[in-house]
């Protein structure tokens, strides 16, 4: 890890010291609301339930690796000038707690409220919440209520509005996984197996009606040890599964090591932790949705 420097850490601390103790900008009615998120997948939901009426940022950039960020000065800036922040919860963002702290009269509203958790299976991390519940169709309609709320709650002049659109919105998401779910259903039990390098699918896999098995429990854990891939190989081996995946943010060597020593194949990426950008695969939540699921359901058709 580099160290910085004492002129950097200096300016650094200056930077920070001055965002904090700028005073927060007013913001007028008429003006879009400013809203900052800690990643692309709450950013996307977050425009889609206020339109026009917020302008949304995301701390994190597309494709960036979300549960050991480390925020800049320029990010504290930008939260410190929000009227509202949106976060997960469930332990992912594990960096946002202490950079909240920093900040002053910055309302937050956790969008995973509401959610009833799926519990890490194994690791360091066992019996925490799995933070990935967006992944889930029915949980992602929670975080939209959520977002409806927090923003109708302080900007209350446009409630109505943002009513109407997380209901649409709602309807979109649902729309997009049902038929994945109906292709999904249609497969033989014994192959409705999800192997993939993190954990991250467990909300998915149980509303897919899939079995989930992984390499990793969460990217925050060691990731793609001998230990962990010799365990994944004898599963694929002993269950006959067919194609393993990996994830957008982390190494397909583990899961392609799996796949060549198992005579599985190889399925693809899955994208989960990030939205990529605009011309990429996935530029919204949707796109993620549907692009990770028909991803999966291609894999276990083959």
């Amino acid at each position: 890890m580099a160290i910085a420097s004492p002129g950097r850490r200096t300016l650094v601390l200056s930077t920070l010291a001055a965002a904090v103790a700028a005073p927060r900008a007013a913001w007028s009615q008429g003006s879009p609301f400013k809203v900052v998120t800690t990643f692309t997948i709450i950013a996307d939901m977050a425009r889609n339930v206020a339109g026009d009426a917020a302008a949304v940022e995301s701390i994190t950039r597309p494709g960036a690796e979300i549960h050991d960020y480390q925020p800049t000065p320029g990010d504290l800036v930008r939260a410190q000038g929000a009227q509202l922040i949106l976060w997960n919860g469930f332990n992912l963002e594990r960096w946002f707690e202490k950079f909240f702290q920093r900040l002053k009269g910055v309302p937050s509203a956790v969008v995973s409220k509401g959610v009833e958790p799926i519990g890490i299976g194994e690791g360091p991390y066992r019996g925490k919440p799995n933070p990935h519940a967006w992944m889930s169709p029915s949980a992602a309609a929670v975080y939209v209520d959520n977002i409806r709320d927090a923003l109708a709650r302080h900007d209350p002049a446009r409630a109505a509005d943002y009513r109407t659109r997380a209901e649409s919105y709602k309807q979109r998401i649902a729309a997009t996984a049902e038929p994945i779910r109906r292709r999904l259903a249609a497969l033989p039990p014994e192959r409705r197996w999800l192997v993939t390098s993190e954990g991250a699918f467990s909300y998915l896999a149980r509303d897919f009606g899939l079995r989930e098995l992984y390499l990793w429990p969460i990217n925050a854990d060691q990731q793609g040890t001998p230990q962990q891939v010799r365990k994944v190989i004898d599963a694929v081996k002993a269950h006959g599964i067919r194609a393993v995946f990996s994830e957008s943010t982390v190494s397909a060597a583990p899961a392609r090591q799996v796949a060549r020593e198992t005579g599985a194949r190889y399925g693809g990426v899955l994208y989960v932790d990030s939205l990529s950008g605009p011309s990429g695969p996935v530029p919204t939540y949707l796109d993620l949705l549907r692009g990770t699921s028909e991803t999966i359901a291609r894999g276990l058709e083959s």
